[in-house]
């Protein structure tokens, strides 16, 4: 190497030629087709000095959101078309010994850029111990407590704020996640009467279609105190409030039992890889025998990797999130007491719901930024892109695994009785 290497041939050592990215530099150098369905593009020195400070997802996404890089185009096509070579902390760690082959990137060696102000406070990653129910709050609010009205842009109507389940290609993200509470349902038996626990319940989605679609008695718990009021306030405004109730609380301060069923979408990513056994118990424990465990949520494809989401997800989007294998969430379950009785696999519905949520932030994009500013508007483009780009490589799934508790009495000759028909019905 020389020392007359441009940005662009650095680019090309680190990430090869990828098939319809485009590459430009504040050297005036570049490469890659000019009709390329996205361009990475290096706007400021700073973009540099972030990748080599930090040679991984973090180093991108604070020069992402700092505006020191940006792309033109098709984030999500630079995404799924650089993931496999390693964006995401492997070949971008090249940058370290190919930087110093350029004359005029040489002042990096003394140079510090600034930590854009929106990453997560440095308490949580040192100090106190990971999921503490004070620590959890901190780190549910950080997410959470946004905005009611970014999510809205977000999220629509819905406000679900979970992976979608689309019946068919051309259906619509509110016939999704209609259709995915009412999946949820259906594998749960909900029936008129019933009581349903829905923990982790957003902005209470689950316990509004129970309610009002099978006349259920619903309680859904949350964390975020901006969720919890926005959900009583329409569960109030549609007429459901003799049936359906979100409380502002942690599930384990929970003093109710005996539900005919629970659901959890999307909680057990913020419980922690040492909880979940006891997470899973306190569950089974607040099931009347017979009752049914609708669990959803994201999943490591391979098992053994670190559960620990990497570094921009935890301090930007997740602080504390961690993903488990569908086998070690399938183990634990089973541990806990659940008969396992369906596991199903939903990663490409995950991806379309992202594709859904990003177009909704683009068509909102001058009201969010005003809501919630430029550099928290572009974690969630980023954020939302990547997950979507994750799915779509099977770097994450999503599974939703239903479990039961089973009874045994005299009655039944000492069986285990499931109370599941002989074929599952929400499959016709």
């Amino acid at each position: 190497m020389t020392a007359a290497m441009t940005l662009a041939e650095m680019f090309v050592r680190v990430a090869g030629r990828p098939e319809g990215v485009r590459f430009e530099a504040y050297d005036g150098s570049s490469t890659g087709p000019s009709d390329a369905a996205a361009t990475l593009v290096l706007r400021r020195r700073e973009a540099l000095e972030y990748l080599v400070r930090a040679p991984s997802d973090l180093g991108l996404a604070r020069a992402y959101v700092s505006g020191a890089l940006d792309v033109e185009g098709d984030l999500h096509h630079l995404l799924v078309t650089l993931l496999p070579s390693g964006v995401g902390g492997v070949r971008w760690r090249e940058l370290a010994a190919v930087v110093p082959a350029a004359s005029q990137l040489l002042p990096l060696v003394v140079s510090r850029p600034a930590i854009p102000d929106i990453e997560a406070p440095g308490r949580w990653r040192r100090g106190l111990r990971r999921h503490t129910k004070g620590r959890d709050a901190d780190a549910i609010a950080h997410h959470y407590d946004v905005s009611n009205a970014f999510y809205e842009m977000v999220l629509g109507p819905s406000m679900a704020y979970t992976c979608a389940v689309y019946p068919t290609d051309g259906a619509t993200l509110e016939e999704a996640q209609y259709a995915k509470f009412d999946l949820v349902a259906r594998k749960l038996g909900l029936q008129s009467g019933m009581r349903l626990l829905d923990v982790g319940c957003g902005w209470g989605g689950m316990v509004m279609h129970a309610a009002a679609e099978y006349d259920v008695q619903a309680l859904g718990v949350t964390l975020s105190r901006q969720q919890a009021e926005w959900a009583s306030k329409a569960i109030a405004d549609r007429g459901l409030s003799d049936r359906a109730e979100v409380r502002f609380m942690d599930y384990r301060d929970l003093q109710e039992s005996s539900f005919d069923a629970i659901s959890s979408i999307g909680l057990t990513e913020h419980i922690g890889e040492r909880n979940l056994s006891p997470y899973f118990r306190g569950l089974y424990d607040r099931l009347r025998p017979q009752g049914r465990l609708l669990n959803h949520c994201i999943t490591r494809p391979f098992p053994g990797r670190r559960a620990r989401a990497k570094a921009f997800i935890d301090r930007y989007v997740f602080p504390d999130g961690e993903l488990e294998s569908p086998g070690f969430i399938l183990q634990k379950m089973n541990a806990a007491g659940f008969e396992i009785r369906h596991c199903e696999n939903l990663r490409e519905h995950y991806a379309l719901t992202l594709r859904d949520w990003g177009a909704n932030l683009e068509a909102s994009w001058d009201a969010a930024v005003d809501d919630v500013g430029l550099a928290k508007a572009r974690v969630w483009r980023l954020y939302m892109a990547a997950s979507r780009a994750g799915f779509d490589v099977n770097q994450i799934q999503l599974h939703q695994v239903l479990g039961v508790r089973t009874s045994r009495s005299r009655a039944s000759g000492g069986r285990a009785v499931s109370g599941f028909p002989l074929r599952p019905s929400w499959l016709s």
